[in-house]
């Protein structure tokens, strides 16, 4: 598969070398790649503007802050039928921890982001994990936790199972509308008072049914 990451941060960097491990192309999209590349060290992945990377790609991942989600994917311009793997947060810390969201109860980014690009099918996935546990669920209990996916449209869906699977979850759960993203992301508060309560990011839910 051949797969633009956009955003060149922590989780950026690590889902990179974790799609690589499992024989996917990346392509790495940044603002300004010349300034980028003197910055860090990227020998092993190609850097490229936003729109660069995600032009022909068979899967886009939006690996940016909640804050700058919206500005990011505009930059990208998306092709007609673009998938779009968000796993962007809406986090507010303008009040200090903990923080509060920028979109919820009635709204999700991920349904602004759909709402900005109609042509392109936008998936929910990953949000609820470390980026380590993205690439590598295996870290935790042998893998046996939940992750969850919710999207409109089918197929788009399938990509990001078919990802999700290549990088070792087994336990995907799939919502059928992308309006479930809005309990996904509502989901992250907790998240971060478990994450300060117990002094790690490395855990996760198990849907036991």
């Amino acid at each position: 598969m051949e797969i633009a990451v956009l955003g060149t941060g922590m989780v950026g960097k690590t889902l990179t070398a974790g799609f690589q491990r499992v024989g996917h192309t990346v392509t790495v999209g940044t603002r300004d790649p010349e300034v980028t590349a003197a910055r860090e060290e990227w020998t092993d992945s190609r850097l490229a503007t936003y729109a660069d990377a995600a032009r022909g790609a068979d899967l886009v991942v939006l690996a940016v802050g909640g804050n700058v989600a919206e500005e990011v994917l505009a930059q990208a311009d998306l092709e007609d039928g673009a998938i779009v793997l968000d796993l962007t947060n809406p986090l507010d810390f303008s009040n200090g921890f903990p923080p509060t969201l920028t979109v919820k109860d009635t709204d999700s980014l991920a349904e602004v982001l759909q709402r900005a690009h109609p042509t392109a099918q936008v998936v929910k996935a990953l949000n609820t994990v470390n980026c380590a546990l993205m690439v590598t669920p295996q870290q935790l209990a042998d893998g046996d936790h939940t992750i969850f996916i919710a999207g409109d449209d089918a197929a788009a869906r399938a990509h990001v199972h078919s990802l999700l699977q290549d990088l070792g979850w087994v336990d995907i759960v799939e919502f059928p509308s992308l309006e479930a993203a809005r309990g996904l992301e509502m989901y992250l508060p907790l998240w971060l008072r478990l994450m300060q309560q117990l002094g790690t990011p490395q855990f996760n839910l198990k849907l036991v049914r």
